[in-house]
């Protein structure tokens, strides 16, 4: 049992607990690889991004994840939070094995990662000296998770431990065996690849475009590192938008590839992981060239698919300007949230 296991009733006694360490990626990366060949995610965590969550700091994982061993040493349950220091919510994620779950195993993970939420934001308050500025209102914690539709014993599982819907997202597809679309830029704004150089001015044109988004929260350094190192990041089919006078990071629009998903699926995809403007910059058909020059980068590569997701109530029209150029929705995810 690791540390906040002692202050939990305990988990299922079937399994050892402990926090996630080294030796344990290969069993680790197995138990959601199982998962996910019965579930069919869009996405599933893998070793690499396993060795990534392993590197944080803002949330290490000695105190913010627990796996579940069975007798044989196999790994049938994991469990992880996350939090922005000085964030209004935490994350969950995880998963219990196929053969184990509907025995209340999932149930009890939501416990500890509501457990583990509750002391990261006692932790937090600490760290930050426990004084809340002149007026302003301590947060109270509050878990968010995360779903695909399709997984509807997800969806019973939360709803019957209280958590409420609060945004739905959509994953949008565009063929790039039909026309592509043109884009051009205003006199004054140039079209570059992605690169080191740009790491972080995009991270501060990024945390300045999504400042008026929907449940978003600054990236750190680390948090950005863990974007743009990402395993499956493709800096060669992203592309920036600079302001030429200034170098001012107008807009941005930054491409994964997963090879190991698109075995799996039967076709290639291109995957728009970031897109954003600047807000002093919208209205001047950015992203438009954005996405225009990624699915022409996409398409070079060999992909057949361009694809993003959106969240359904964008403030931006972001969902007005996928379909105008020709995404179309295939499949729908949501947020649950759970005041603690």
């Amino acid at each position: 049992m690791n540390r906040q296991g002692d202050t939990l009733a305990p988990l299922d006694s079937r399994l050892v607990w402990r926090a996630a360490e080294q030796q344990d990626l290969d069993e680790w990366a197995g138990l959601i690889a199982r998962t996910a060949a019965v579930e069919q995610p869009v996405w599933f965590e893998r070793r690499a991004d396993l060795e990534q969550i392993l590197e944080s700091k803002n949330n290490p994982v000695a105190a913010n994840t627990i796996l579940g061993f069975d007798p044989q040493g196999i790994d049938r349950a994991y469990a992880r939070v996350t939090k922005n220091r000085d964030g209004d919510k935490a994350t969950g994620s995880g998963c219990v094995d196929p053969a184990w779950q509907g025995s209340g195993i999932g149930t009890e993970l939501l416990g500890w990662m509501e457990q583990r939420t509750r002391e990261r934001f006692v932790e937090d308050a600490a760290a930050a000296g426990g004084v809340a500025e002149a007026g302003a209102v301590e947060p109270h914690p509050r878990l968010r998770l995360y779903m695909e539709e399709k997984h509807q014993h997800q969806a019973a599982l939360f709803a019957g431990s209280g958590y409420t819907i609060v945004r739905y997202y959509n994953e949008m597809h565009r063929p790039l065996n039909q026309a592509l679309p043109d884009g051009v830029l205003d006199p004054g704004l140039e079209l570059l690849t992605f690169g080191p150089a740009l790491h972080e001015p995009v991270r501060l044109a990024h945390n300045d475009a999504f400042r008026d988004h929907w449940g978003s929260e600054p990236r750190d350094e680390e948090g950005w590192g863990f974007v743009v190192n990402d395993p499956q990041a493709r800096p060669d089919l992203s592309g920036v938008v600079l302001e030429r006078s200034t170098g001012t990071v107008a807009g941005y629009q930054l491409a994964t590839y997963d090879a190991e998903g698109a075995l799996a699926r039967g076709y290639r995809e291109g995957y728009t992981e970031l897109l954003g403007v600047r807000r002093d910059f919208r209205g001047r058909g950015i992203a438009q060239v954005l996405l225009a020059d990624a699915m022409r980068r996409f398409a070079a590569a060999g992909m057949d698919v361009a694809s993003l997701d959106v969240d359904s109530e964008n403030p931006t029209g972001a969902l007005a300007l996928y379909l105008k150029m020709g995404y179309s929705a295939v499949n729908r995810s949501m947020a649950w949230d759970k005041d603690l």
